[in-house]
């Protein structure tokens, strides 16, 4: 029988699987997943569907998920029954999984036993969109996979090496040493990116480069010699730039000013920052970039206009950051299908180097400027699932 490895990463109405082989000789290259799934539209109200394509994007299941299927463990269920008629004689030997928060104590991938799991429960509120989400997918593959080694991958690992300065606020010290610090998110997509154009552009990827991973959820990070030495998301996934449903940076008095002047509970300030925000905030159409290109509303356009500026601005703050930039990599739902606002954000940033390809953007190509352009511009499609089944492989290596 051959071993597998599951990797999942749970979110609030979605569940991303994919299936690896274990064996590995433990190489800095990303792995390739033998299938990939998705069960998306989990909870009430919506249409849940479980689609699982092959390594060459090929369907091989698709399916709507109807009652007890509609959740969490039920879709994931529904994927290991899939997965039991292939008859490929295959056996999951560990699941890796998705952890948005790490907290202080958490820098490097780990099994999950009791312990591990209240720790991470305690920082679902520093993460209130992502980690009581993670952590369901973990308890349904503890249910599912009883006595099979459980590992989690953490997104702010990544970020753990940053400079000491990089990592402070001002604030007293007490605080800082008891947890309030800059975490930094979006880690195990950095860690593809690294892997991926490291394969690419060898000598470049060893240089000053700044990826911007752009989506529903939206970072960067600028990084040398492939670690992270600033990023713009902080002590939580709600900092830094403009995102779907969440404002990015704030100043701190306007929930000072919301609970005082308005009224407003702490779980109202929450609920407006993280769900209510963002690209839905300015435009009241929709959180969805692509609902929004394609709106006439002038609000959507506001939208767009402020999403990219918040990008550009935090370009320039990561070269600073960087003391200059070399490369430029575009990530996530919205860097990687979203030509017009990557060609929008790189001309203005011409100013730092750039000399945008306008053709090479719009016809998919993975390089986005001229040959002698002094920054040069990526694009690459991250693949976390690939970052965790590394991860997950080698905690098993190391345990014997």
């Amino acid at each position: 029988m051959t071993d597998s490895l599951l990797t999942l990463n749970a979110g609030s109405s979605s569940i991303k699987v994919a299936l690896f082989d274990a064996a590995g000789d433990g190489a800095a290259s990303l792995p390739a997943a033998r299938w990939s799934g998705q069960a998306d539209g989990l909870g009430a109200g919506l249409k849940a569907r479980l689609r699982v394509r092959d390594a060459q994007g090929q369907t091989l299941h698709d399916a709507a998920l109807d009652g007890a299927q509609a959740s969490h463990q039920g879709a994931l269920a529904a994927l290991l029954e899939w997965h039991a008629q292939q008859a490929d004689g295959r056996r999951i030997a560990a699941v890796g999984h998705r952890i948005v928060h790490g907290g202080a104590d958490f820098v490097a991938p780990v099994r999950i036993d009791a312990s591990v799991l209240d720790a991470l429960t305690k920082l679902e509120p520093l993460a209130p969109l992502h980690q009581p989400h993670n952590l369901a997918g973990v308890r349904a593959a503890m249910a599912a996979f009883e006595g099979v080694p459980q590992v989690a991958c953490f997104d702010t690992a990544f970020h753990a090496v940053q400079p000491e300065v990089n990592r402070r606020f001002a604030l007293p010290r007490a605080l800082h040493d008891a947890g309030v610090r800059r975490y930094g998110f979006h880690g195990l997509s950095y860690e593809s990116i690294v892997a991926q154009f490291a394969g690419i552009a060898p000598e470049l990827a060893q240089r000053r480069v700044i990826v911007a991973h752009l989506g529903n959820g939206a970072s960067m990070c600028g990084i040398a010699q492939g670690r992270s030495v600033a990023t713009t998301m902080t002590f939580s996934p709600l900092d830094g730039l403009t995102m779907g449903t969440r404002c990015g940076h704030i100043d701190a008095a306007v929930v000072l000013y919301l609970m005082r002047s308005h009224g407003m509970s702490a779980d109202k300030v929450e609920a407006l920052l993280f769900r209510e925000s963002g690209l839905l905030g300015i435009s009241g159409v929709s959180s969805d970039m692509r609902v929004l290109e394609a709106s006439a509303e002038p609000a959507a356009a506001d939208a767009i206009g402020h999403f990219a500026e918040q990008v550009v601005q935090h370009m320039g703050s990561l070269a600073a950051a960087l003391r200059g930039v070399d490369a430029i990599v575009f990530t996530g739902g919205i860097g990687e299908n979203a030509a017009p606002l990557r060609e929008r954000i790189l001309e203005d940033c011409e100013w730092l180097g750039v000399n945008v390809d306008a053709a090479a953007n719009r016809s998919g190509a993975a390089r986005l400027t001229t040959a002698e352009s002094p920054v040069s511009a990526w694009v690459l499609r991250t693949d976390e699932e690939a970052v965790i089944a590394r991860h997950t492989a080698n905690v098993l290596r190391a345990a014997g």
